[in-house]
């Protein structure tokens, strides 16, 4: 084959549900050596679909109904499953929008990056840790990724793909839940791949930047029906456009999880974020630590932080992967345990573990996670999923449940029929907003938001901020929102909690020490 020949090829392809739903539409796409090309549109679109049809896995209850895919001169969907398997082991790589859910819990990092690798040396797991920006040490390489922050999951996750040597990359949303300065670390990475080793780069993205930084070339997907929420409204109806797509070029310049203290704006406060006295409204958090891990992997987190998000505010909590964004709102749900500090809710003491609080302090407090694929029950339609806190919270009357199962699915731009689809079935912004209303089905007074907007485009994202802050006006909810995006944070937000690592902050105390007065 050619250095310059196509190695992967989608042409005319079209992919719809049993029950003829359309998911991908007329979509053509050229990977060659040394290219990187980004696939873009909004939610719905069909990105998802396309790179796993690229990887040879539909999802479950899809067809192809038109069109063609190669992958290396083989018709990828037909191959026999164990030419499928020597295919992806030997030759293509496929990180999904949650790589992490993809990691054994029970492998360290190291064994995990060694599992796939061609070099099993310890130098060549040191360069490939260093390539994707990860620490060489040997505390990182003996976590397990329930130690690791959704960042770090999700760049091991590329570290083990780039192990295996893969002449084609499939990337789905390969920034989401990461700061803007790793962002930017990535698309640099890819860009080097490409250039220095002539891999095949496909990624689907929301985020221009990135795109910008190191694509070269751009397919824009469209939907059947462009569904989203309106700027200023919980409704919008979609229209009857049949999916297409663009190609141009596009060539620019070259949970979260542990560890965190709360910086004031005047540097580190005594107890993390200042505030005084206990918060008689809302939920409050006082002198808040946690840990991760398990035995000699165990680590210290969140350490002495204060918190109170009172009826109707929105705080925002920014900082870099591995700053404990996520452990801090999974200790605020009762998901994860607090090693010390108290909750309350309303003034009241609130249990650490979820299973200690009563059914209604369960229903006032709800959480967005920020990967909803492994949030949502995939035995469960998105009907049935929506039902099932009305019924369990407010009693709610069979009959009166689909009414308000179309009434949610329109507050966050989704059709009423998306009632009957199941979570793989969905896109991934499809599954977000699917994740955000069920959340909101419980008519919670605190919502934590996990970068509930990473995997939705600028439309959609607006749309659901809409709906959040009406929220926030209308019935006095408190919004925690976790987001890399600065600007959205910055327009949203009264309070901005900034976290960093521990370890960032102990080794700046000792150089604060250290330095000559």
């Amino acid at each position: 084959m050619s250095p310059t020949a196509p190695v992967a090829q989608a042409t005319g392809l079209r992919i719809a549900l049993r029950d003829g739903t359309p998911l991908l539409a007329d979509a053509s796409l050229t990977l060659r050596p040394g290219r990187i090309d980004a696939i873009t549109g909004p939610s719905g679109a069909g990105k998802t679909t396309l790179l796993r049809a690229l990887a040879g896995a539909l999802p479950p209850g899809a067809a192809v109904t038109a069109g063609s895919v190669t992958v290396l001169g083989q018709q990828v969907l037909t191959l026999a499953p164990e030419q499928l398997r020597r295919m992806r082991r030997e030759h293509l790589a496929h990180l999904g929008q949650d790589p992490g859910s993809g990691l054994n819990p029970r492998m360290r990092v190291d064994q995990l990056i060694r599992e796939r690798a061609v070099d099993r040396s310890r130098s060549a797991l040191h360069d490939l840790l260093a390539q994707v920006r990860l620490p060489r040490d040997e505390q990182l390489e003996r976590r397990r990724p329930g130690a690791l922050s959704g960042g770090q999951q999700r760049r091991v996750a590329l570290a083990r793909a780039l192990a295996g040597r893969p002449r084609i990359l499939l990337l789905d949303e390969p920034t989401a839940g990461l700061d803007p300065a790793l962002r930017d670390e990535i698309a640099d990475l890819l860009r080097d791949l490409a250039d220095r080793h002539g891999l095949a780069v496909a990624l689907a993205s929301h985020d221009p930047e990135f795109v910008d930084r190191c694509a070269d070339r751009t397919t824009e997907l469209r939907p059947a029906a462009v569904v989203g929420p309106p700027p200023a409204g919980p409704r919008q109806d979609g229209g009857g456009r049949a999916p297409s797509s663009r190609t141009s070029g596009t060539r620019g310049p070259g949970a979260d999880g542990p560890g965190g203290r709360a910086l004031s704006a005047g540097g580190l406060s005594a107890g993390g974020l200042s505030a005084s006295g206990l918060s008689a409204s809302g939920l409050s958090a006082r002198g808040l630590s946690a840990e991760v891990g398990a035995g000699r992997g165990r680590r210290p987190v969140l350490a002495g932080l204060d918190l109170d998000l009172g009826p109707g505010s929105c705080t925002g909590m920014v900082g870099p992967s591995g700053s404990g964004k996520t452990t801090l709102i999974r200790v605020l749900a009762g998901l994860h345990p607090a090693s010390a500090g108290t909750l309350a809710l309303d003034g009241a003491a609130l249990a650490g573990h979820h299973r200690g609080r009563t059914r209604d302090q369960r229903r006032r407090i709800q959480l967005v996670p920020q990967n909803p694929l492994g949030a949502l029950n995939p035995a469960r339609t998105v009907g049935a999923t929506l039902t099932r806190p009305l019924r369990l919270h407010f009693g709610t009357p069979r009959a009166g449940c689909a009414v308000r199962v179309a009434e949610l699915l329109a507050a966050v731009g989704l059709p009423a029929e998306f009632a009957g689809r199941y979570p793989h079935e969905l896109s991934g912004g499809q599954r977000q907003r699917v994740s955000i209303a069920r959340a909101l089905a419980a008519e919670p007074e605190v919502l934590l938001c996990d970068e509930v907007t990473s995997a939705l485009d600028a439309v959609t994202a607006a749309g659901i901020m809409a709906l959040l802050s009406a929220l926030r006006d209308e019935r006095g909810l408190a919004l925690a929102l976790i987001s890399h995006d600065l600007p959205l944070v910055a327009e949203h937000a009264d309070t901005v909690l900034t976290l960093e690592p521990l370890e960032a902050l102990e080794a700046l105390e000792a150089r604060e020490v250290l330095r000559p007065a």
